[in-house]
């Protein structure tokens, strides 16, 4: 009766090895690569819900008059005031969306627009529009005229 036998095969030097793997591919870069983009989604999220959580009833900024997503209506009537215009839409869900419109008027020729858009009763977004101004050449009145004195 005959023992079979498997066969390892070995490199023929113990301190020759062989990758056939691209850099990317090895494990400890993609260890790496694994590892970074972790700590990079913690760290959005982490920023998008730490306002909320040291803060959560807004009342730090309504006090600085700053709004934040996810505020009712009714804090941002108490940081901002009413708005100047209220466009309300649906969506095909039947959401109701609401796009608040606040000015800013800093004299009789520039506005400052800022915009607000509610889902339902909460922020979910805004965007400020600057200045709109009338193009003014210069704020001093032009110099006045001097005549000049004949035969100098």
């Amino acid at each position: 009766m005959a023992m079979s036998s498997t066969e390892h095969s070995t490199p023929a030097s113990p301190h020759i090895t062989r990758s056939d793997t691209p850099f990317l591919c090895q494990r400890p870069v993609r260890i790496t690569i694994y590892t970074f983009f972790a700590l990079f989604l913690l760290g959005m999220l982490a920023f998008r819900f730490l306002p909320h959580l040291l803060d959560p009833t807004f009342e730090k900024h309504i006090a600085k008059g700053e709004v934040m997503v996810s505020m009712t209506k009714k804090q941002v009537l108490e940081a901002w005031g009413s708005p100047y215009t209220i466009n309300v839409s649906h969506t095909q869900d039947g959401i109701r969306r609401e796009e608040w419109i606040f000015e800013d008027w800093i004299s009789s020729s520039q506005i400052k627009h800022r915009y607000l858009y509610f889902e339902e009763n909460a922020l979910v977004g805004g965007w400020y529009y600057g200045a709109r101004e009338r193009p003014r050449l210069n704020d001093t009145p032009p110099p006045a005229p001097t005549a000049k004195k004949p035969g100098v």
